[in-house]
């Protein structure tokens, strides 16, 4: 059986929660809240240190289990328990940050566990570096539909041209994703597929994920109570039945410059995605050219990481992908750890 590590992402607002509370609901895999720890670690690992000192493990994982910006309370996990895991554990950074997700997985009993955070569809790379046995799957909804979200989110303060350019940048990224990954570690799916045949679409995705299809996947309501955090109000639709209500909404929540803008811009990787154009108007010149500015200044920001990226790692202090799976094991020519088993706490 498939221990593998799942990565749910997208486009913010394109269902990634309706899906991490799916899969959170097969008795194999648990996908936890969203979590704050993952970027920020890999990105100052150089100042974290070599992993494979036990006191540097203590120290990341003191600063993962106690900083607030972290959000590594949302997990539920014993704060003791986990920086003794982290110490007796494998020294790379990716064996950290796993350890984290494991303990997680192992207060329902489950045998896998993943991880959602919508921007990751542009840092696959890097998860890749952590975890390189890990699985994708990329959730693509209509791009009107997220941008009419976004703009309605208490926490996205931009403007409606950086919600198109946010949408714009996950389908490219899925683009690229597509022709680099192998077939069993990149999967897409639409949202509005997905919520019109739910059986039909997570029959596929088990495959995809090597597990037997569950039916109570399709009905992630009791998963939300744990998986969705009570404050974020946003997300209030989890808690009930899976509906299609939200598909093509765009055509009531867009303002008509809005509308004309996403298909003269967007319009080809629409159409790509199976998503009809309504024949708007062309845009003005204006919002053309405020668009290319944004997107422009944006492409120039991910130029500039990926750079300072690619610097830290001729300088990186210790080894980064995880040992904590027999396939992260395999790779890294490893024996397979031996398993204890143990009576969950809790069973979703």
């Amino acid at each position: 059986m498939s221990d593998r590590p799942v990565f749910v992402v997208g486009c913010p607002r394109s269902g990634t929660t309706m899906l991490q509370l799916m899969l959170h609901s097969h008795p194999r895999l648990s996908v936890p809240p969203e979590t704050r720890f993952l970027v920020p670690i890999y990105q100052k690992r150089r100042s974290f240190g070599d992993m494979r000192q036990a006191a540097k493990r203590l120290a990341l994982a003191e600063w993962m289990s106690s900083d607030r910006t972290t959000k590594f309370h949302e997990l539920g996990l014993d704060r003791d328990d986990f920086i003794r895991q982290v110490v007796d554990g494998p020294g790379s950074l990716g064996s950290v940050i796993g350890t984290a997700f494991k303990m997680y997985a192992d207060r329902f009993g489950k045998a896998r566990w993943g991880d959602k955070r919508p921007s990751y569809v542009k840092q696959v790379d890097m998860l890749v570096r952590l975890f390189p046995d890990a699985q994708f799957v990329h959730l693509i909804r209509d791009g009107r539909d997220c941008v009419s979200s976004l703009k309605e989110m208490p926490w996205f303060t931009h403007s409606s041209f950086h919600a198109m350019s946010t949408w714009a940048e996950a389908i490219d990224a899925g683009r690229r994703l597509r022709k680099i990954m192998p077939e069993d570690s990149y999967y897409e799916l639409r949202y509005e597929d997905l919520t019109d045949d739910p059986s039909t679409e997570l029959k596929k995705l088990c495959h995809f994920l090597d597990e037997d299809f569950e039916p109570a996947m399709c009905s992630p309501r009791e998963a939300a109570s744990v998986a969705v955090p009570v404050h974020k109000v946003w997300h209030s639709n989890t808690h009930g039945e899976v509906l299609r209500s939200r598909v093509g909404s765009w055509a009531t929540r867009l303002e008509n410059w809005e509308l004309r803008l996403c298909e003269q811009v967007l319009g080809e990787r629409l159409e790509a995605n199976g998503y009809e154009l309504s024949g708007a108007p062309k845009a003005s010149r204006e919002h053309l050219v405020r668009l290319q500015k944004v997107m422009q200044k944006r492409r120039g920001s991910r130029m500039r990481k990926a750079m300072r990226d690619r610097f830290n790692r001729l300088r990186e202090p210790g080894p980064v992908p995880a040992l904590l799976t027999s396939g992260q094991r395999a790779l890294a020519g490893l024996p397979p750890q031996r398993v204890e088993m143990e009576l969950p706490q809790h069973v979703m």
